[in-house]
């Protein structure tokens, strides 16, 4: 995504949980609000998490690696959404 892009089209929390709620509901059949916590719910496996990662990584260009590879990270779409924004550069402001 280009800077200008990403002015244009701002990664929101609320747009990020939208997206997201809508692709859980979509795989596991279930209404999911974004915070849900779709593992202790049983809706999903230890291996649609790695779905999780992939569709993230390739969703929003970013890279889940090392220490943001924890359940934690993936547990809501609100975490996701957070951790898309953080990996991503989203929401961070320069306060210098």
């Amino acid at each position: 995504m280009t800077d200008q892009t990403a002015a244009a089209n701002p990664l929101t929390a609320e747009a990020i949980e939208s997206t997201l709620t809508n692709y859980l509901t979509e795989k596991t059949k279930t209404e999911i609000k974004p915070d849900d916590d779709i593992f202790a719910s049983g809706l999903v496996s230890s291996m649609f998490a790695m779905q999780l990662v992939v569709h993230l990584e390739s969703t929003y260009d970013i890279a889940i690696i090392g220490s943001e590879l924890k359940l934690e990270n993936f547990r809501t779409a609100k975490v996701m959404a957070a951790l898309v924004q953080r990996l991503s550069g989203a929401g961070i402001t320069a306060d210098v």
